[in-house]
């Protein structure tokens, strides 16, 4: 249980490590109904193990305030109301201090906890949660990226210099034989249960871009006139890019020179044309790889692919492929849109009670994405991760793989 106890130790600290750049202002504010304030993701992960664990078996349980099961509920109709989501960046209390000892209240509940009652219940119980928490380290990170995208100031989150990337191989297709595999987790280790059951699947045979589309490249896409071809375009996407008039990925935007820039959470940087486009779409994606002749992976394809790529860990923007051969930035640079709807697995089976909506209830409307991303924490990468959104989110580190027959 030592060991478990400093898992859980790391993770929190880790949360808690991604919000110190920021003021009490930042962690505060909400920049669209799609975000979240930090100060709302440092209590609802809290709110995570005090619900789910601590209501369940601290003995003569007591919340740290009862208000709190209700500000800091996501969206778990079993536990019962929450506070309206497009609203949370009203929350001026509790303060951030107040987060903080919230935080630590539970952390200490918790580790007493563990070293009283540890049980096989509990473990699968800390595992999710700290699974939980890692997810929302991420969207820490691109929330926060909107939510200082919307200043003229345009600050940086980390003052850290961002180094020119080394140009980019010209791309290649890594074919692959397919035929019957299985897909989904293998057992070894957590998973999350979208990632089950494994069962067979047949892939025809495939071939995948050696590596992402470039910042280059995509800006070739955009001077081609690519915004503003229908007949790339997805009709939905089509009537989605024409009512914002769109002309480019949302964190580009040219200087008085008309010199291309991108909102980095570095702040400001130069386009960077040898690093791979993020913030896309998958109406955007699907239009780019139109017009490269191509087309997205299905996300059995990926994963036949993406058991044989190591696993990479990336620092706040994504890094360019440099010159390497074969299969390269599966992991740790952009989540890569694929064309499969989210859907479930043939017998597929939500857990019971308040638990079983963390997954199944979105299996509609969404599209499925593949691999990891600069944002996400290390350790929490694997081949069968389904992350998944809908078809208009750009606010993610998301990119473009290319594939074709």
């Amino acid at each position: 249980m030592e060991r478990l106890l400093a898992r859980y130790a790391a993770v929190r600290k880790h949360t808690l490590a991604l919000a110190e750049p920021l003021s009490d202002e930042d962690c505060g504010a909400q920049s669209m109904p799609d975000a979240s304030p930090i100060k709302w993701h440092l209590a609802h992960t809290t709110w995570f193990f005090e619900t789910f664990i601590l209501e369940r078996m601290e003995r003569d349980f007591a919340p740290f305030h009862p208000a709190f099961r209700i500000l800091f509920n996501s969206y778990y109709n079993g536990i019962g109301e929450k506070h309206p989501r497009a609203q949370r960046g009203l929350l001026t209390r509790p303060a951030m201090a107040q987060v903080r000892a919230y935080r630590a209240d539970v952390d200490a509940r918790i580790a007493r906890l563990i070293a009283s009652a540890p049980s096989a219940e509990l473990d699968m119980l800390l595992t999710l949660g700290m699974q939980h928490e890692q997810q929302h380290q991420e969207l820490m990170l691109t929330d926060v990226k909107h939510l200082l995208a919307q200043s003229l100031l345009r600050p940086a989150y980390m003052e850290i210099p961002l180094p020119a990337a080394a140009p980019a191989a010209p791309l290649a297709w890594i074919a692959f034989d397919g035929g019957l595999t299985e897909i989904g987790h293998n057992g070894d280790g957590f998973s999350f249960d979208n990632e089950l059951p494994r069962h067979k699947q047949y892939v025809a045979p495939f071939a995948l871009a050696s590596r992402l589309v470039t910042n280059g490249e995509y800006l070739d896409f955009i001077n081609a006139g690519g915004y503003f071809n229908a007949a790339l375009w997805l009709a939905e996407g089509w009537d989605w890019a024409r009512t914002q008039n769109l002309k480019a990925p949302i964190y580009w935007f040219q200087d008085e020179t008309g010199a291309w820039q991108e909102f980095t959470l570095h702040g400001p940087q130069p386009l960077d044309l040898n690093r791979p486009v993020t913030h896309i779409s998958l109406f955007e994606a699907d239009a780019y790889a139109h017009w490269a002749g191509a087309r997205l992976p299905t996300e059995f394809e990926w994963e036949y692919a993406g058991t044989l790529a190591p696993l990479e860990t990336g620092s706040l923007h994504p890094s360019g492929a440099g010159a390497g051969a074969g299969l390269q930035q599966m992991f740790g640079h952009c989540w890569q849109w694929t064309s499969s709807s989210y859907a479930a697995y043939p017998g597929f089976a939500a857990a019971e009670g308040a638990l079983g909506e963390y997954n199944g209830k979105f299996m509609l409307n969404q599209y499925v994405l593949r691999g990891s991303s600069s944002a996400t924490p290390e350790g929490h990468a694997r081949a069968s991760y389904r992350n998944f959104f809908p078809a208009g989110a750009r606010w993610q580190f998301t990119g473009i793989r290319l594939a074709r027959r």
